[in-house]
């Protein structure tokens, strides 16, 4: 490898994704088993497998490098199976059960017997502080001293090993967060410690505690573990920068993703969306529903002419974070989900996971109950000596055994058995794209599905007949989109303030400099990390007066220095209101709860691919029988063969070292000019 490179990372749940794009364009990845207990390994393994992919040592790679995008599932992890920091939360006297009040709500509002998710802080870590900011930042009780001694003292005896602090309307003067931050770094030395008025500067108390405690509680574990990754780095040559891909779809230096680890909550999701955002232009489609299908989870969101959403309602294991993020839904659907049949007689797939350890029966690791990716290799559908092309094989035995365990249970064959543990994952998959469209008054007949992730492959063209979506298209980079997609990012700082206000009674020149000093915040930020041409996007958070849910409307396009300021964010609002609800209320003031500015510094452009050598079309290169409701001889074609304009009818599969494609009777698939995958579902 004689160019310069840049290489995008992503750990999952059972593998550790790795891309890397050289200065003319030319794209390897490869993949290596994930390691849970340390996924700094696993981030090395991978660069061992993409250095034996281009013919060099790792050394040689790393030195070539300049630089390295990488998406975490530490956070994410974190909160999922609650092994996060030791973590203790002050705030102001008599409002330490905010907690756990939330907002009188749970998150399914009409199950009486859900129980409230426990709170990452214990009540007896909760600590209240005499003091007290009024709404309008003006000081009613000063900070006192003797209070936070003793409070801080509680947190010395429990050993606690971070702190949040969140005061009352410290989003509207901070001073007294600022004074305590200095303290408990004085006096609880080593000890990490997030205030609110950094972490989330907007109204509402509960979203501002609960963001704050998620952000105290994740981040020594990340931090622990990106210093950890940079040592290896270092260790093994790199020279570089490593950057963190953030939930809202931007990168940062590390030492941002540890101040705001809360943001690094969906950072492995998002790489997928930026992935799928930018193979959207190349293709020329802007409406895509991205599905992203690994081993442990499927993530599914939506871009809407060339545009992901963004959110700020976001949620995992039960935790509210409030930081804005991409819109992503993700559900407990993979390869690795577990078959079981449950006391009633019936077939369930999931939310349980084999993991990378021991994983599917297939794996060989001592896995023994039916996982999806057995039933597909049962299914003839995964070639058991072509797994991560060749460099591990699949125990077809003890995948069916497992089968025949299940199949038993159900009084069926084992491949009919197979075949309904496909069908349940499937109709669970299409339910979860229902989530993010249909509810939401989008019609996914109207989209293209855009398929990635190792195993979205074998199902999507199933999923696509549920929801009756005639156009499926699945990178070349399909198994390994989201670490691409990371290269295609740029850096980005979010910056929010609270301004409540109607839009008749706000004067524009205070919402100017609201906004004027936003742009300065995200400016200086970026510039620590950051020396070229820097772009700034506007939005506001508004709603009516009687509402109590907040809308994100765009300001991009509006001209801050028009004397109707005002009244272009306002006329903006009901245009998005009537966008979102088929319905405005023009007559009524809109209210401008907070102001968001993102400050983006634009990265190098990746290079277009090489254009491929004119050669004739691949014929298959042999055929497997394959269970389609029955045993069918089917072609196997080899993806990394194919060419521009190729066709390929169903029944048949397209497989390469790191992916498999289920192409069902009446599917057509065509090879597009950048060798992606074109397939148009069912009879058209």
């Amino acid at each position: 490898m004689d160019n310069k490179c840049r290489i995008g990372i992503d750990v999952g749940g059972t593998f550790t994704d790795i891309v890397a794009v050289s200065d003319t364009g030319t794209v390897t990845f490869s993949k290596a088993a994930s390691t849970p207990n340390d996924p700094s390994i696993g981030v090395m393994n991978a660069v061992e497998r993409l250095a034996d992919e281009l013919g060099i040592n790792s050394e040689t790679l790393l030195s070539k490098t300049e630089s390295i995008v990488h998406g975490t599932t530490v956070a994410t992890n974190a909160l999922l199976e609650r092994k996060g920091a030791k973590t203790g939360l002050l705030t102001t006297l008599g409002h330490r059960d905010v907690l756990e009040m939330r907002e009188g709500l749970k998150d399914d509002r009409y199950n009486m017997r859900l129980p409230a998710p426990a709170p990452l802080v214990p009540r007896f870590l909760r600590l209240g502080v005499r003091e007290r900011i009024k709404p309008d930042g003006r000081i009613h009780t000063e900070l006192d001293n003797t209070s936070l001694d003793e409070a801080i003292n509680k947190l010395r005896e429990e050993k606690v090993t971070s702190v949040a602090v969140c005061y009352l309307h410290a989003y509207k003067e901070p001073k007294h967060e600022q004074e305590t931050k200095k303290i408990l770094e004085a006096k609880l030395p080593g000890v990490s410690v997030s205030i609110s008025s950094e972490v989330f500067p907007e109204i509402k108390e509960y979203e501002r505690v609960s963001t704050t405690i998620v952000n105290a509680y994740v981040r020594p574990i990340v931090e622990n573990y990106l210093n950890r990754l940079e040592e290896r780095l270092k260790n093994a040559g790199y020279k570089g920068s490593v950057l963190i891909i953030l939930s809202h779809g931007g990168v940062a230096p590390i030492e941002e993703a540890i101040r705001l680890s809360a943001a690094t909550v969906l950072s492995g999701p998002a790489g997928g969306v930026a992935g799928s955002k930018y193979g959207a232009s190349l293709i020329g489609a802007g409406d895509l529903v991205p599905f992203d299908m690994g081993g442990t989870s499927t993530d599914i969101s939506m871009i809407v002419n060339g545009e992901p959403a963004l959110s700020s309602t976001r949620g995992i294991a039960g935790q509210r974070i409030a930081l804005q993020s991409l819109d992503i839904v993700s559900i407990a659907s993979g390869g690795g989900s577990i078959a079981r049949v449950d006391a009633g007689g019936i077939l369930r797939v999931g939310p349980e996971s084999a993991g990378a350890l021991p994983g599917p029966a297939c794996y060989g690791k001592g896995g023994t109950e039916v996982a999806v990716t057995d039933a597909s290799v049962v299914l003839g559908f995964l070639d058991p000596g072509n797994f991560l092309g060749g460099r591990e094989t699949l125990d077809v035995a003890a995948a069916e055994a497992a089968l025949s365990r299940l199949a038993n249970q159900l009084s069926v064959e084992p491949a009919e058995a197979a075949e309904g543990v496909h069908k349940v994952i499937n109709t669970q998959m299409a339910e979860g794209i229902r989530l993010v469209s249909v509810r939401r008054g989008v019609d996914p007949r109207k989209f293209a599905l855009l398929s990635f992730g190792g195993a979205a492959g074998i199902h999507i063209t199933e999923i696509a007949r549920q929801l009756e979506v005639q156009r499926v298209i699945i990178p070349r980079t399909a198994a390994v989109l989201s670490a691409w997609g990371m290269l295609a990012t740029d850096l980005r700082y979010e910056v929010s303030r609270t301004h409540i206000g109607d839009t008749g009674s706000l004067k524009a020149g205070d919402v100017r400099e609201v906004f004027s000093e936003m742009e300065l915040e995200g400016r200086s930020r970026l510039k620590e990390a950051f020396d070229g041409d820097v772009s700034i996007s506007r939005s506001a958070d508004m709603r009516y007066g009687e509402q109590i849910y907040e809308v994100d409307v765009s300001l991009d396009d509006v001209d801050f220095s028009d004397d109707d300021l005002m009244k272009s964010i306002s006329d903006r609002f009901h245009k998005r209101h009537e966008e979102l609800f088929t319905y405005s209320l023009p007559d009524q003031d809109a209210v401008l709860v907070n102001g968001r500015l993102a400050a983006i510094g634009a990265l190098p452009d990746l290079p277009q691919e090489p254009k491929t050598e004119a050669r004739a079309a691949s014929g298959h290169r042999t055929t497997r029988k394959i269970f389609l409701a029955g045993w069918v001889d089917a072609p196997v074609f080899n993806l990394e063969e194919l060419v521009p304009s190729q066709k390929i009818e169903g029944p048949a599969i397209i497989e390469s070292s790191t992916t498999t494609v289920v192409l069902r009777s009446d599917d057509k698939a065509e090879v597009t000019d950048n060798l992606w995958l074109n397939i148009l579902v069912g009879k058209q």
